[in-house]
């Protein structure tokens, strides 16, 4: 796997990115197994759906939103998300097109 990527820097100084590098590292093989998965799980093509309307993928999709996550809540410690260390904030998205998610933030105090 060869992955490029960008560092925004502000001028001279040294750039901590050993946590962008493990992402990549850690992130690779966890999320090909989860939607190797889910694509086991909910199957596009199969003759039991109806619902295809909007191509191939439209109702495995719904089937597959239903699974999984659609809301997330996560504590604010120190104005830091406080995530594990093997935790991470990813959408998943299910069509084959893509599109624009919307997504809302709700920060309370």
């Amino acid at each position: 796997m060869i992955r490029q990527f960008g560092v925004e820097t502000r001028g001279q100084g040294l750039y901590e990115i050993t946590a962008s590098l493990q992402s990549f590292i850690t992130d690779s093989n966890t999320r090909r197994d989860l939607e190797r998965w889910i694509a086991r799980l909910v199957p596009e093509g199969d003759p039991f759906y109806t619902h295809d309307t909007e191509g191939p993928d439209d109702m495995p999709a719904h089937i597959r939103a239903a699974l999984t996550a659609t809301s997330l809540s996560i504590p604010i410690v120190d104005r830091s998300l406080a995530l594990g260390a093997w935790q991470g904030v990813y959408l998943w998205e299910h069509r084959r097109r893509g599109s624009t998610r919307e997504l809302v933030l709700h920060i309370g105090t």
